[in-house]
């Protein structure tokens, strides 16, 4: 898999979604809520590991990267679990990105 981007991303997603349905909420806008809920508290344990580990130690020892790194995809499956509750699309979100980036380009 030479690019990992969104539409990867949401595969997957779709795939682990399926294979959970019995146990977890459905994917949909009413428990879209709950996704970023859980969303925000991984990434709270990124932040964690940022406070209690340190800069150096995320850039210099492997075994805090790999901890700080499945923290990043816990918060990125939460996204794209919120993405597929609210039906927002990789090319909708991929045209909303860039329109704020060119608005952001021409703000100072």
């Amino acid at each position: 898999m030479e690019n990992f981007g969104f539409e990867e991303m949401q595969c997957i997603q779709r795939e682990l979604q399926e294979r959970y349905k019995h146990k977890w909420e459905p994917v949909c806008p009413e428990t879209g809520r709950n996704k970023l809920l859980w969303m925000m508290i991984e990434a709270g344990e990124v932040a964690d590991i940022i406070k209690k580990e340190g800069d150096a130690a995320i850039t210099d020892d492997p075994e805090t990267r790999r901890h700080f790194v499945e923290e990043l995809c816990d918060v990125m499956m939460y996204f794209n679990d919120v993405m597929l509750c609210y039906g927002i699309s990789v090319e909708e979100l991929k045209n909303v990105y860039l329109e704020k980036h060119e608005r952001n380009m021409k703000r100072w």
